[in-house]
């Protein structure tokens, strides 16, 4: 009512003059610059925005039936674009429309958006068009790293996917059991996680050995496996191909080499060698070691796989004193920028996981009679921890997918919660509180890389995915203080 009230008693020439500078104000804050095509008199007009914007003189110049505006028009769009201008004001009476453009000034390519509409006119066809411009380049941009983020994203996972297919098969081939299969095949998923971990630390650049090494190595038989040497940074292929090499040989060394006595030792070297670099492994102080009846396939991914994803060579020797491994690399093992993904310049992931020993480490852990709550949005994730635990001799009370779900299994009896710390995108952190109110103790498992304490500073042990069983019971015993 009183903008009603007050337009009544403005002149009409003067509310002319506040609804243009209206406008101006909102073309200016939207970065936009406005043009208009005289049809009649085949004038095009530049507004000094529009000018700043494209480079094209301000002010009034011959449209040359249109064309003018065609005229610094990337080539290669030319012709589309006026297609598409044409055939969108024939039949709509306007037309939006995205192309490159070649400033007249410095000649610079930049990306345009341009909006139009034709001015009605009842006698005939429209006498005036009008529009704006905006420069986009910067949007473009995003866009275009948007979609080969994207891409790079898609090719990784059809990677991963096709390794991990390749992995069970071959596993599968030189198993002799349905158990001894899920064994290996988890370990060498494990192994590859730890390879995904340190990349995601250094964004994908590299990996330096001895991060490598000691995700391999750093959570077995403390003290008795050591390693050294200059640092390296291996390209993402080298990456995992030579973790996954490394946790063979720890695996091996775990259930029939040095790593199997109390007096075993495990030592890896590696130095730089021509334009690559050379690795050794050596087992001593184990039992006497002699070349296997069979060959495994793990066996096969060292001899056969390992030296050529990393451009040299790799042998394998079963010395009476101990297993012996040499891995030679040529320049394509090591990453582009080794700077980038220099040690210094990103702190590289703890050792995730531990190489699986013989036997069910689950059971030497005192979960036995455990009441314990799962809180995991990965219902497959879920249903194989529930297995895991169960043969382990504890118990899960439920089983919560989401948080609403969470909050209602509260209500149950348990003694102990497992928490995915991230539920579909959103965070545990509520249960968790109500969890620390009742005095009930808690474990969170993450996919996120980070090290550190527990998420919101809560005092429970934290395990990071992709776990196994062993991880998760120590946890669990350590929340209860068993």
């Amino acid at each position: 009512m009183l903008e009603d009230a007050r337009k009544s008693t403005i002149d009409p020439a003067e509310r002319l003059a506040i609804e243009q500078g209206r406008a101006q104000l909102a073309l200016d804050a939207a970065g936009l610059g406005e043009f208009e095509w005289d049809v009649a008199a085949d004038r095009f007009l530049v507004s000094p925005l529009m000018a700043q914007i494209t480079g094209l003189p301000a002010g009034s110049m011959p449209a040359e039936k249109g064309k003018v505006s065609y005229r610094y028009v990337h080539p290669d769009d030319a012709r589309e674009l006026d297609r598409t201008v044409t055939r969108e004001l024939l039949a709509n009476g306007r037309f939006e429309v995205r192309y490159r453009m070649i400033r007249p000034d410095d000649g610079r390519l930049q990306w345009m958006y341009s909006a139009g509409v034709a001015v009605p006119n009842p006698d005939g066809p429209p006498r005036r068009i009008i529009g704006v411009v905006r420069d986009i380049s910067d949007r473009k941009a995003r866009e275009d790293e948007r979609d080969a983020l994207v891409a790079e994203l898609d090719h990784r996972v059809k990677n991963v996917l096709a390794s991990v297919k390749s992995l069970a098969s071959q596993s599968a081939r030189k198993t002799v059991s349905l158990d001894a299969f899920l064994k290996t095949f988890s370990g060498r998923l494990d192994a590859m996680a730890a390879a995904h971990a340190l990349l995601t630390a250094t964004r994908w650049r590299g990996a330096d050995i001895g991060h490598i090494a000691a995700a391999e190595l750093g959570g077995l038989a403390l003290g008795r496996a050591r390693w050294e040497g200059p640092e390296i940074v291996l390209s993402p292929r080298a990456t995992n191909a030579l973790t996954l090499a490394l946790h063979e040989l720890a695996t091996n060394a775990l259930k029939y080499g040095a790593l199997s006595s109390d007096a075993g030792r495990v030592e890896v070297s590696w130095r730089g060698a021509g334009a690559g670099f050379e690795l050794s492994w050596n087992e001593r102080g184990g039992p006497a070691v002699a070349t296997p009846a069979r060959s495994g396939f793990g066996l096969t991914l060292i001899e056969q796989v390992t030296g050529r994803e990393l451009g040299g060579s790799a042998r394998l020797e079963f010395l009476p004193e101990g297993v012996h491994a040499t891995f030679v690399a040529d320049a394509s093992a090591l990453a582009a920028c080794p700077a980038a993904g220099a040690a210094g310049t990103a702190r590289p992931p703890a050792p995730i996981r531990t190489v699986e020993s013989v036997g069910d480490p689950a059971s030497s852990n005192d979960v036995a009679g455990m009441r314990i709550l799962i809180v995991e949005d990965s219902v497959l994730l879920a249903l194989e921890l529930e297995a895991g635990l169960a043969e382990a001799g504890a118990h899960v009370v439920g089983l919560a997918a989401d948080l609403e779900e969470a909050r209602r299994m509260l209500a149950l009896n348990f003694d102990v919660a497992v928490l995915d710390a991230n539920l579909n995108g959103l965070s545990v952190m509520p249960v968790a509180q109500a969890l620390a109110a009742r005095g009930v103790p808690f474990i969170f498992a993450t996919g996120y890389g980070e090290n550190g304490p527990a998420p919101a500073g809560f005092d429970a042990p934290v395990v990071r995915k992709p776990y196994n069983i062993h991880q998760i019971a120590t946890a669990l015993v350590k929340a209860l203080g068993r």
